[in-house]
C-alpha cells in the first residue's frame, strides 16, 4: 500500500544550505550506481494501479536561466518590483475612461439646480419644468415650495404628487420626471499620472475619475487606499482588491468640488515563479504576513514552496519555505517572492497498446522496471507477440529529432556554400543546390517515432521505465508489409520459404528509383536491420530505399546517410 511503500520517501523540511547540501549528496550517490542495476521490484499486482485516462501534466516550476529564479538569484541591486506590473493596473486598459452614466439611477438624490418636468391633468392642467433652487425646493404654482433636496430619483414622484394633491385632492393625475442632472467637476490627484480637474455627473463611478488621470502610477500610487474628500472630511475609502477580487466597490454620489486622492502605495512585495499573473502586490496590514498576501493574490494549487528573498535590518536574507510556513512568515516592504511547485513525482505514468487485457495507463514508483509492468499485465496468449514489446518515448524521439536536424544542417552547409570553379561545375552545383533545398524541406517534416529497441533475439531488456512511455505490446501477424520504392507496396501473406527477393518480386519489382543496394527490414519491436543477413518473420515490413540522384560520391554518401537515418528513426522510405 502507498503508506508502506518504500518509494515514497518523505524528507523532513530543511533549510536552504541543508537542502543543497542534501541535493549534492543525493546526486553523488546517484553517480555512482551502477548503470543497469534492478534497485526494486513490483511484487504483487497492488502496486501496479490503474488511473482515470486524464493524466496531470500540468507544468513544473522551471529553475534554468532566464527564468525567474535565474534571473535574480545574486542580483540585489535592483528593485524587482520596477519590472513587473502592479496588481490591478489592467483595471485602467479596460472601458472606464470612455464609459459614463447613461439613464437613471434610482438611488440617486436630487441636489440644487436638477430639473424636475412637472405634468399635471384633470380637474387641474399643468406642465412646468421646475428647477431645484439653493434652499432645495422647486416652487409649484398654486401649491407653493416642496422641498425636494436628498430625495431618491425613485421618491421624488411621490414626494410630488402627494404636494399637488394636498391641495388639489379630487380627480388630479401627477406625473414627474428626474430630466436634468448638473454635472459637475471632481478632483483627481495624489499618486496619479494626470492630476486634474475632470468633468462627470454625480453618479459617475470612482473608477471612471481615476481613468480619466490615466490611471494610478505603477510605481508611487496605491490600489488599496482612495478617499473621497468633500469639504475636507473623508467621506470614503475605496480598496481596489476588494474590486478585483470580489467585486465590491462604493458608490457615492459625487458632488462638485469633491476630491479623490489616490494615496503612496504601502508596503508591497514582488511575486513571480509558478502564479498566473506575475505583479507586486500591496500589504495593507501594519505586520502583513504571507496569510495576508495568500488571500490576495490566490495562489495556484500545485504551489509548495516560496523562495523570499528581502533584507532584514539592512541584511539580506534569503528563505526556501514551504507554503504552510510561509503563511505565518511576516513579510517586509520590497520582498521578492518566487513561487514553485516543487513537490519531486514519486510515481511515474506509463501506457500500454497493443494486445493486452485491463486498462491501458498505470502509475508506478519512479524506479519502475518493464519486466515488472510486464509480469502484471495479462495478455491474450494465442493471440499476442510477446517477443516483439517495444517502448515509444519522448527523450528517444527528442533525440532523434536532433541528431536529424544536425545532419540536415551539415549537409546545407557544406554543400549550398560551396563555390565553383567553372561555369559547368556551377551549372551542375545549381541544380544540386535545388535538390537538397527540396529534399531538406521535407526531411524536416519527418516525425521521429522515438521507438527504443527492447527486445532482441527473444529477450526483453528490463529498462527503467520513464513518465510517458508507451509500450507496445503488439499482435501475432501473418503477413509481410514491404514498401519504399517498389511498383506496388502492400502487404502480403508470409510464407518462411520465400526470401527478401522474392517479396519484392511480388510487389512488382523495384521502381526506377530504387536502390537495390539499400533494403531494410523494420522488426515488429521497432529494430532495423539490413536485408542481406536477415531471416523474415511475419510482422516484418521490408523497406526499399530510394537511390540518390547525383554523381557527386560525397553528396551520395551523405544524403544516403540520411536516407538511412530517416528510415531508422521514422520507419518510411523519403523518396528524393
Amino acid at each position: 500500500m502507498l503508506r508502506n511503500n518504500p518509494f515514497l520517501i518523505r524528507l523532513p523540511e530543511l533549510g536552504l544550505v541543508a537542502f543543497i547540501a542534501f541535493a549534492l549528496l543525493a546526486a553523488s550517490a546517484h553517480a555512482q550506481q551502477r548503470p543497469g542495476t534492478d534497485t526494486g521490484n513490483l511484487g504483487s499486482h497492488e502496486r501496479v494501479a490503474p488511473i482515470p485516462q486524464v493524466i496531470d501534466d500540468r507544468p513544473r516550476a522551471d529553475w534554468s536561466p532566464g527564468t525567474s529564479w535565474g534571473t535574480r538569484v545574486g542580483r540585489t541591486d535592483e528593485d524587482p518590483r520596477s519590472a513587473l506590473p502592479p496588481f490591478g493596473a489592467h483595471l485602467f486598459q479596460g472601458g472606464f475612461r470612455a464609459t459614463r452614466s447613461e439613464g437613471m439611477n434610482a438611488d440617486y438624490r436630487v441636489v440644487p439646480g436638477d430639473q424636475i418636468n412637472l405634468r399635471v391633468w384633470g380637474a387641474v392642467e399643468m406642465e412646468q419644468v421646475l428647477t431645484v433652487d439653493a434652499q432645495g425646493n422647486v416652487f409649484i404654482p398654486g401649491v407653493g415650495p416642496v422641498a425636494v433636496q436628498g430625495t431618491s430619483a425613485g421618491e421624488i414622484d411621490n414626494r410630488i404628487t402627494a404636494a399637488v394633491q394636498s391641495v388639489y385632492p379630487d380627480n388630479v393625475n401627477v406625473y414627474t420626471n428626474l430630466q436634468g442632472i448638473q454635472p459637475v467637476a471632481v478632483y483627481v490627484t495624489g499618486y496619479v499620472n494626470k492630476p486634474g480637474r475632470y468633468a462627470g455627473v454625480p453618479t459617475d463611478s470612482l473608477l471612471y475619475f481615476v481613468a480619466q488621470a490615466d490611471g494610478i502610477d505603477p510605481v508611487m500610487g496605491s490600489y488599496r487606499e482612495i478617499d473621497i474628500l468633500r469639504e475636507g472630511e473623508t467621506i470614503q475609502t475605496a480598496d481596489l482588491y476588494k474590486f478585483l477580487l470580489n467585486g465590491e466597490m462604493p458608490r457615492p454620489q459625487f458632488q462638485d468640488g469633491d476630491t479623490v486622492i489616490v494615496r503612496e502605495k504601502g508596503p508591497s512585495v514582488a511575486v513571480t515563479g509558478t502564479v498566473e499573473r506575475p505583479s507586486y502586490f500591496e500589504l495593507k496590514a501594519d505586520t502583513p504576513r504571507g496569510s495576508d498576501l495568500l488571500r490576495v493574490m490566490r495562489e495556484r494549487a500545485d504551489v509548495s514552496h516560496v523562495l523570499l528573498r528581502g533584507h532584514r535590518s539592512r541584511e539580506p536574507v534569503s528563505h526556501y519555505l514551504p507554503v504552510a510556513t510561509f503563511a505565518e512568515t511576516r513579510l517586509h516592504d520590497g520582498d521578492d517572492l518566487v513561487f514553485s511547485s516543487d513537490q519531486r513525482e514519486e510515481h511515474i505514468v506509463v501506457q500500454f497498446e497493443g494486445s493486452f487485457h485491463g486498462p491501458s495507463r498505470f502509475v508506478l514508483p519512479r524506479d519502475a522496471r518493464l519486466h515488472d509492468l510486464l509480469d502484471a499485465v495479462a495478455v491474450p496468449e494465442a493471440l499476442t507477440d510477446t517477443e516483439s514489446v517495444s517502448i515509444r518515448r519522448e527523450s528517444v524521439a527528442e533525440r532523434q529529432r536532433i541528431a536529424l536536424e544536425q545532419s540536415l544542417q551539415r549537409l546545407e552547409s557544406a554543400y549550398l556554400g560551396a563555390s565553383s570553379a567553372t561555369a559547368e561545375e556551377a551549372e551542375i552545383r545549381v541544380k544540386e543546390a535545388e535538390l537538397i533545398a527540396e529534399f531538406v524541406q521535407r526531411a524536416r517534416e519527418v516525425e521521429p517515432s522515438g521507438h527504443l529497441v527492447v527486445a532482441h533475439e527473444g529477450e526483453i531488456s528490463n529498462v527503467r521505465l520513464r513518465d510517458g512511455d508507451v509500450i507496445t505490446v503488439p499482435e501475432n501477424s501473418d503477413s509481410i508489409l514491404i514498401s519504399g520504392e517498389v511498383v506496388m507496396p502492400q502487404s502480403l501473406v508470409f510464407r518462411s520459404d520465400r526470401s527478401v527477393a522474392d517479396y519484392i518480386r511480388s510487389s512488382g519489382g523495384f521502381s526506377s528509383r530504387a536502390d537495390e543496394d539499400l533494403i531494410l527490414v523494420v522488426r515488429p519491436n521497432g529494430e532495423v536491420l539490413s536485408a542481406d543477413s536477415v531471416r523474415l518473420r511475419a510482422g516484418d515490413e521490408i523497406l526499399v530505399l530510394p537511390e540518390v540522384p547525383t554523381k557527386n560520391l560525397q553528396l551520395a554518401s551523405t544524403l544516403t546517410q540520411i536516407l538511412y537515418q530517416i528510415a531508422v528513426s521514422a520507419k518510411i522510405a523519403l523518396d528524393i
